[in-house]
This record gives structure tokens, C-alpha cells and sequence, in this order.
């Protein structure tokens, strides 16, 4: 009697994270949590951890989720990127405020 293998139910996924141009490729179950891809592209970047946001397929990955939960298939692209913060608003008021205040009118 020959034993065949056991069929390989949890196959490994290949996803390659992309930053300006760089690029990581991951092998990672379907049921991994992003958190562990996170870091590494991370560490890879040389950024600290937390830095990144990322988006895959038009959606923003949490790192409790799961390259399943999201229906990543082997191949796909990750997306870091920086988040910017601040950077608030400007209003016609103030625009107004200041072309006057330096002396030019409209």
C-alpha cells in the first residue's frame, strides 16, 4: 500500500508589497494576519512600526485581518503608504483675508 501526500489545505500565498517603487514579496498563509506582513515591509522600508497604512484592491487592510478575509489571491499587490496628517483646510475667507492684508485687492 502507497500513502498518497495529504493534499496541502492551507497553501501558502505569494503577495508582494509595493512602496515607491520598492518592492517586498511575502509567502504567507490565507489565514495569516496582516500584522505579521505589516512588520516585515516595515523592517524592510526601514520604517518604524506603525508607520504605514496599507491598502490592497481598493480597501485599507486592518492587521486583524486576513489576505482570505479580503480575497487576496496568490500575486496580488499590497500597497504602503504614508499616512499624512494635518494639513487642514483653507477657506475662500481666509484666501480673501490674506491677498488683502498684503496689499492687493480683487
Amino acid at each position: 500500500m502507497s500513502e498518497e501526500p495529504a493534499e496541502d489545505v492551507k497553501p501558502k500565498l505569494n503577495l508582494t508589497v509595493n512602496y515607491e517603487g520598492q518592492t517586498i514579496t511575502v509567502k504567507v498563509r490565507a489565514n495569516t494576519n496582516f500584522t505579521k506582513i505589516f512588520q516585515a515591509a516595515e523592517k524592510k522600508f526601514g520604517k518604524e512600526p506603525g508607520t504605514f497604512k496599507f491598502r490592497a484592491e481598493d480597501q485599507r487592510l486592518r492587521p486583524e485581518q486576513t489576505p482570505a478575509e479580503v480575497g487576496l489571491e496568490d500575486g496580488d499587490q499590497i500597497d504602503a503608504y504614508l499616512e499624512q496628517l494635518g494639513g487642514g483646510s483653507c477657506s475662500w475667507h481666509q484666501i480673501h483675508v490674506s491677498i488683502i492684508s498684503l496689499g492687493f485687492s480683487l
